[in-house]
């Protein structure tokens, strides 16, 4: 009798003992997702408002701070401005991979008038803009070179203080993204978009033999490290994000409602107006590779510290 119960205790635990195993292996991943307020943000707010708890965000007012986030290991996935997604990567020496483009150019030229109809009207023009020493300095000097034109773009430190200057009637042609654009716009509508500079990057592209290129904003970056040791909850983000992009792009009154709620822009309805200038995609694997790395090369020529001194490899593209 005793060795029968020996016995049956026995195989209890060994019947135990592969539910204690699967129990502990599918424990539910948490993924700590970085984003910056603003358009790049705009992406996540659906997601945001759906989270199921499988997310923990945190939202940033500058690309510094989501830099420091990504290198100390606090944050898996983070949407940053494609620029800073090539940094990372030759900063951490791989220790990042880019996983989707989620938004294309929402770089404009307003005008206060009706002049410029395409690119060759902004010859000997002056154009107030921001971002020296940053993409949008570096697209726009492709654009004007691309074409031949010569123009004078004077850079003041901020977008908002070339915004001031626009509606206060001190400048006539500016270069500014969304939500500013939008900001101008409402306050000045004797402005006008003239020239949407993602079309004409795309242009210009062609011109210089960049069969690929488009201009790209922003881009979603994973840790290697996380990628490696949970792929399942990378797959769900992507599949979450996807949907995401989808919603906010169909549901632009709702979704500028969840974006204000987010504290990603303030105002729903500055949110509503400059949703589709923000030009949301979702645009992964070979896809993804094949534009951004056209960008990065005409970036890397422009300035090879835009992109952390070389042109990402293959390894940093998740496909």
């Amino acid at each position: 009798m005793k060795k029968l119960v020996k016995l049956l205790a026995v195989a209890l635990l060994i019947v135990s003992l592969p539910f204690v195993y699967v129990t502990a292996e599918e424990a539910p991943v948490v993924t700590r997702v970085g984003g910056l307020k603003g358009p790049t943000g705009m992406a996540l707010a659906h997601m945001m408002t759906e989270n199921d708890g499988s997310y923990q965000f945190t939202l940033a007012g500058a690309p510094t701070e989501i830099t420091d986030l990504v290198i100390k290991g606090d944050v898996d996935i983070a949407a940053v401005p494609i620029n800073l997604g090539a940094v990372l990567y030759n900063k951490t020496q791989g220790g990042v991979k880019g996983l989707s483009l989620i938004t294309r150019g929402m770089l404009y030229v307003l005008e206060k008038g009706d002049s410029i109809q395409s690119v060759a009207d902004l010859e000997g023009k002056n154009i107030i803009a921001a971002g020296q020493g940053s993409t949008p300095e570096y697209v726009t000097n492709f654009i004007l070179d691309a074409n031949g034109i010569s123009a004078n773009v004077e850079f003041k430190s901020e977008h908002a203080e070339v915004t001031t200057l626009a509606v206060s009637g001190l400048a006539d042609i500016i270069l500014v993204p969304e939500p500013h654009v939008t900001n101008v716009l409402t306050k000045d509508p004797s402005f006008r978009i003239a020239l949407d500079v993602t079309e004409e990057f795309a242009k210009a592209a062609q011109l210089k033999g960049y069969e690929n290129a488009q201009l790209s904003m922003s881009i979603v970056i994973v840790r290697t490290e996380f990628l490696e040791k949970h792929p399942d909850a990378v797959q769900k983000f992507m599949k979450d994000l996807d949907a995401s992009i989808a919603y906010t792009v169909d549901n632009v009154e709702a979704a500028a409602q969840e974006i204000a709620a987010h504290g990603i822009i303030p105002a729903a309805a500055v949110a509503q107006k400059a949703l589709p200038n923000c030009q949301l995609v979702f645009i992964s694997g070979e896809d993804m590779q094949s534009q951004a790395a056209a960008l990065y090369e005409i970036l890397h020529a422009a300035k090879p510290a835009s992109v952390g001194g070389k042109v990402p490899d293959d390894g940093f593209y998740v496909k």
